[in-house]
């Protein structure tokens, strides 16, 4: 951390709570802090000057978290309680066979201690790892690009650049970075409950005596425009120093929590099976002892040492610790390649979630369409031009002074701008293709800037659907340039400005003729924007603190009509939504007719299957009727004209109709709606902070076909865990039966399975197993199927079909090469059976080798959960299941072959391996049988019958609505004549309070 010296430390008491202003007054304000600072306020810092500043006040960073070293990690697992148990058990048979055979009898109790060391640090190796995932990606979600002034220009840089004394741009929407004070603005309005607890908004003022003139990090800029002097970064800041009290630990998702509890279920049932071993071997050696009347000597006490290991063997092998490291590793894993996708996760439990969303409210601009607004068609001063005519939009039939006063009025009521060194704009879209406008026309928007005195800007806001700016003109006059929703801004116009300049009423023809252009535009798809202006005098007035009154004397300058072409990968994105069993709604605030127009070319509307368009201001009405929204829901396609209310309003209904929404949202105003989906998605491009701070996931591209990759790798996600579930429990069943029952049938009450074997299989290979399933690349079958219910069990009774099926064949081969091996191997070589004392080893051997083979083949058939036939379908699509299945067989084959009295192995022939995999492999054709079997109506997805049937279900259920599609259209269409009046009003009563 960088010192901070006395100045530092003085700039940081700048902005504290209780706020004070004795630091800001004694330091100068703003020009005296400056000052102090070597700052130009102009232009800003210099290159020198940032790397001075950085060096003397530290950069705007946060010490990383401290993770727990791999040694730390280590010295966890050993608090682990059954590899405590385990320990403890094999140091005392170290002793007792030191004891008792001092040449050979230390090589079980050493070989169980050095399995539990290879188990610690194989699973510190995977949390270390997962760490640095985390880490990786914690790092990507918290950069973020800031506007700041440098040598004079306007730059965009990340946060982490900011340093001391830097002059940042404040709008609209932004969460701020840094601590510092106003220098200019206008109509600024903070929320900073996030540092207070109190929600009211705060405004901030540069001019008044005693105003609020600081900004604190962390805080939400709810409302306006300006530039704040920063005064203290990273640890300095207010945001800095309450992180650094607290810094919040990883919580587990859902899936996890479910997949904790189903381990401990099954943990619970090893611990009985484990207790009823021991009690059941100690009673049978007791009861050998006394009825042969033999002294309970130290070879009483080594059998109770075994079958103590024996008993903590099956509660080992019972206890699924592979279920944890495999949620952990599908979510690192999907993560990483989601954000490949351009979707940054934010909340682990947002992949989950998408899996099972069965609603996305999309919005248009910019997710829909590819977000690069150009203004296609003008209508100015009555004078209509179009691309087509003159291949520019520009209007050349209007005088010299129309196309001044349009240009003036353009680029200073818009903050979009050109970075130094760069060609495209930064800033709304809007914006920029009304900046690109005037550029055509041959006008510098930068310049236009710099030479008008600019009082005030009020920015766009859902409510009033307008921003203004004002400016002092040469002669004293105040001017102030409108623009917004079309029909809003012609609805406040009394004159226009013709073509010759001059300014005349607006008669009712003339007005005829802008909506009758509205409407045109509109029916192409084109955002309307109208542009307005009108004179009044300057009263002194404080514009900071108020607003003009905008009401219905504007002067007319133009319609605009913009286009933003839809995405071409768009159509597909939403047809594959569909055939996902996925609604997908667009939300947008243009006019109906565009709205629907655009919804068409996306293949969002549809007319004929009873798609329903409408407007805000209407859906809102049907808050308070819950019969006639259920019925609304049921059939909308397009909501516009749509205020952050009538989103919050359609999330909340889809919510009480049991859907799974996801919601995408750039705005401030979009936080509500995106805190109350199930799943939230910003946007990366244009989505403000507030915005991407409500969400789960940022769409770093702004496009809607990364919500359907979203949707597939939160299902994978699922489908993952599920595999590795399936693989699990197999093993576990299989394993714990076999040493219950092997443990009772052996004379010496040991398992036929070693402790360090069920070490190797349960915790070492299961590992491997995780990561060969949990890895897995998403399938386009995917989204062939309907979404997972919010309820449905992770266990499905297909699964369990599965699982029930493979352990029982594993469970008879097995116990048929424990009873009777010759008739599945062979004689032996020497001509004894397996079972004397000379070939036990080998028995033991070949036991364990067809185990572990049945293990490794039927990961094959874990891969498929919803009842394929064919398993091998994809398989090389996957080279990391591929790698894995060939480590694993490398492992299994240096145990066996060299492992020795270490592993309780001995090496195997040709003919030995070959039988033994093949019985292995037996479980691929059984598996196949098993799927076969009636599936008692449980759908089986993920083939052509499956998706035959899934289709099938959805056209039941359309038919079965078909016949109330015609009430349901008259129940609109009287609900719309019966409010038509209220509704009328409730817009008229929006744009008395909005002026």
């Amino acid at each position: 951390m960088v010192p901070v010296d006395s100045l530092g430390l003085k700039l940081q008491e700048v902005v504290t709570y209780p706020k004070t202003r004795q630091p800001y007054d004694d330091l100068g304000k703003v020009d005296g802090i400056a000052k102090v600072l070597n700052v130009n306020l102009k232009t800003g810092l210099s290159n020198e000057q940032v790397k001075e500043h950085r060096k003397k006040y530290g950069p705007n960073v946060l010490p990383e978290v401290e993770i727990k070293s791999f040694w730390e990690l280590v010295m966890e697992g050993f608090e682990d309680k059954t590899l405590i148990l385990l320990s403890g058990s094999a140091i005392i048979s170290l002793i007792l066979g030191i004891r008792e055979n001092p040449s050979t009898g230390w090589i079980e109790g050493t070989a169980i201690i050095m399995a539990v060391l290879i188990v610690v640090f194989v699973t510190a190796i995977n949390d270390h790892e997962k760490e640095k995932q985390f880490r990786t990606l914690n790092a990507k979600k918290d950069a973020r690009l800031v506007k700041i002034l440098r040598n004079g220009e306007p730059q965009q840089l990340l946060v982490d650049e900011i340093v001391v004394g830097d002059v940042l741009f404040v709008e609209t929407g932004d969460v701020l970075p840094v601590d510092g004070v106003l220098m200019y603005g206008s109509n600024i309005e903070c929320d900073e409950s996030a540092a207070t607890g109190e929600s009211d908004r705060i405004r901030k003022s540069h001019t008044a005596a005693k105003a609020d003139v600081f900004f604190v990090s962390g805080a939400q800029v709810m409302d306006g425009v300006g530039k704040m002097l920063v005064t203290a970064v990273g640890t300095g800041s207010f945001y800095g120093k309450a992180m650094m009290g607290l810094r919040v630990e990883t919580e587990n998702t859902p899936l996890q929590d479910k997949l904790e509890d189903l381990a401990n279920q099954i943990g619970f049932f090893g611990l009985i099976m484990a207790v009823i071993t021991v009690g059941c071997l100690v009673a049978r050696e007791y009861y050998t002892y006394h009825i042969n009347d033999m002294p309970l000597d130290e070879h009483f006490v080594s059998a109770l040492v075994r079958f103590v290991i024996t008993g903590i063997t099956i509660l080992v092998v019972a206890i699924p610790e592979g279920l944890p490291l495999a949620v952990t590793m599908a979510l690192a894993y999907s993560t990483i390649k989601m954000l490949e996708d351009n979707n940054l996760v934010r909340k682990l439990e947002a992949c989950e979630t998408m899996g099972g969303a069965t609603t996305i409210c999309s919005d248009k601009t910019g997710t829909l369409t590819q977000n690069k607004m150009t203004v296609v068609r003008g209508y100015i001063a009555q004078q209509n031009t179009t691309l087509e005519e003159t291949e520019s939009p520009l209007p050349l039939r209007v005088d010299e002074k129309v196309i001044e006063l349009l240009s003036v009025g353009i680029a200073t009521n818009t903050t979009a701008y050109v970075p130094e060194g760069h060609t495209e704009f930064v800033g709304n879209k809007t914006e920029s293709a009304l900046i690109g406008y005037i550029k055509e026309m041959g006008y510098d928007y930068k310049l236009i800037r710099r030479s008008v005195d600019q009082k005030a800007i009020f920015p766009f806001s859902s409510a009033r659907k307008r921003m203004s700016s004002l400016v002092k003109q040469p002669s004293g006059v105040l001017r102030l340039h409108c623009k917004g929703a079309a029909e809003l801004i012609l609805d406040m116009c009394d004159t226009y400005i013709n073509a010759k300049g001059d300014v005349v009423p607006l008669t009712a023809d003339d007005s005829k003729a802008n909506h009758n252009i509205i409407q045109e535009y509109a029916s192409e798809g084109l955002r309307t924007i109208c542009l307005c202006y009108t004179d009044m005098e300057d009263g002194d007035q404080d514009w900071e603190h108020s607003k003009p009154d905008e009401t219905e004397r504007m002067t007319l300058l133009g319609i605009v009509g913009i286009e933003d072409p839809i995405r071409p990968e768009v159509p597909e994105a939403v047809r594959r939504c569909a055939a996902a069993g996925i609604k997908t709604l667009m939300v947008t605030g243009d006019n109906s007719v565009t709205a629907k127009n655009i919804a068409k070319k996306c293949g969002i509307y549809n007319e004929k299957a009873g798609g329903l368009v409408m407007e805000g201001p209407e859906f809102r009405l049907l808050k308070d009727k819950p019969h006639e929204l259920m019925t609304v829901i049921f059939r909308l396609q397009v909501l516009a004209r749509s205020s952050p209310l009538d989103k919050q309003i359609l999330v909340e209904a889809l919510k009480k109709s049991n859907h799974v929404v996801a919601v995408t949202g750039d705005g401030t105003n979009d936080g509500p709606a995106l805190k109350m989906a199930h799943v939230g998605f910003s946007m990366g491009i244009t989505g403000t902070e507030v915005a991407k701070e409500a969400s789960d996931i940022v769409l770093m591209d702004d496009n809607f076909s990364s919500i359907v990759k979203a949707v597939s790798w939160g299902r994978n996600v699922y489908d993952s865990i599920r595999k590795f579930i399936q693989f699990q429990l197999t093993v576990n069943i299989v394993a714990v039966i076999l040493a219950f029952l092997g443990s009772l049938s052996s004379e010496t009450g040991e398992s036929p399975l070693k402790p360090v074997q069920l070490l190797w299989v349960n915790l070492i290979m299961d590992t491997l197993a995780a990561l060969a399933l949990a890895t897995e690349s998403p399938s386009p079958d995917l989204l062939n199927r309907p979404p997972y219910g919010k309820n449905a069990p992770l266990i499905s009774r297909m699964m369990w079909r599965n699982i029930l099926g493979q352990a029982f064949f594993q469970f008879i081969v097995n116990f048929y090469c424990l009873k009777d091996p010759e008739s599945i191997f062979g004689p032996t070589d020497n001509g004894l059976p397996y079972e004397s004392a000379s070939n036990h080893l080998l028995h033991m051997t070949l036991f364990f080798n067809t185990f572990v083979m049945c293990q490794l083949f039927n990961e094959i058939n874990s891969k498929k959960i919803h009842g394929e036939i064919n398993v091998f379908e994809g398989f090389f699509a996957s080279p990391m299941f591929l790698i894995v299945m060939l480590f694993t067989l490398f492992l299994q084959v240096l145990m066996v072959q060299y492992g020795g009295d270490w592993v309780g192995c001995t090496p195997l022939n040709q003919d030995q391996w070959i039988r033994t995999i093949v019985i292995g492999a037996l479980g691929i054709p059984v598996g196949t049988l098993i799927r076969l079997l009636p599936d008692w109506g449980l759908p089986r997805t993920g083939n052509k019958a499956a998706r035959d049937k899934f289709k099938g279900a959805v056209n039941a259920v359309r038919n079965e609505g078909h016949h109330r599609e015609k009430h349901d259209l008259n129940l609109v269409e009287a609900f719309r004549r019966k409010h038509s009046h209220e509704r009328r009003s409730l817009s008229n009563e929006e744009s008395k309070k909005s002026n």
